[in-house]
């Protein structure tokens, strides 16, 4: 019986264990036709002056910065994040959108040298998306990691910050 139990089990759950990916996935609010798929653009994120990709799904934009801080050294950064689309208005899918976002936080200086905070935040965007163009505000809070010197003194500790952000990107 020890032998035979677990396959006896795994036939039984196989049998009724057969849910489709779809339940599970949130609704699908954004049409092909709406949008274009690969968009390019420019952007501000806080002190981090970027160059953006947006992937446009039906379930809400995916997005990657890539630019260098306006401050001090002008260190490198980037983000990378999502958008899902929660109250749309308008004939075209402008709305408010409700984000996750990772990366370059901000830069600081730390022994005569810039350090980047890397952490992670959520956000509320209001985005207006037409065939052509997307453009979007955005305000976030997020929590970076600490930064320390040397010493081992904290400079940067963690704790929740707002993060502004506008981008403009246009379709391939």
């Amino acid at each position: 019986m020890k032998k035979i139990f677990p396959l006896i089990l795994f036939f039984g759950l196989g049998n009724v264990a057969h849910a489709e990916w779809q339940d599970y996935l949130p609704e699908a609010k954004l049409k092909s036709s709406d949008a274009a798929t690969f968009n390019v653009g420019a952007g501000l994120t806080q002190k981090l002056a970027h160059i953006n990709g947006e992937w446009v799904t039906p379930y809400g934009i995916a997005y990657t910065k890539l630019g260098a801080f306006i401050n001090g050294d002008h260190e490198l950064g980037g983000q990378i994040g999502f958008r899902y689309p929660a109250y749309l208005n308008g004939t075209d899918k402008n709305g408010f959108y409700v984000g996750v976002y990772g990366g370059s936080l901000k830069s600081k200086k730390v022994d005569n040298s810039d350090e980047v905070q890397y952490g992670a935040g959520v956000d509320l965007s209001y985005v207006l998306l037409n065939k052509e163009r997307i453009s979007t505000f955005s305000v976030g809070i997020g929590a970076g990691s600490e930064l320390h010197d040397r010493g081992g003194n904290m400079i940067e500790e963690t704790r929740p910050q707002i993060q502004f952000a506008y981008s403009l990107s246009f379709g391939l």
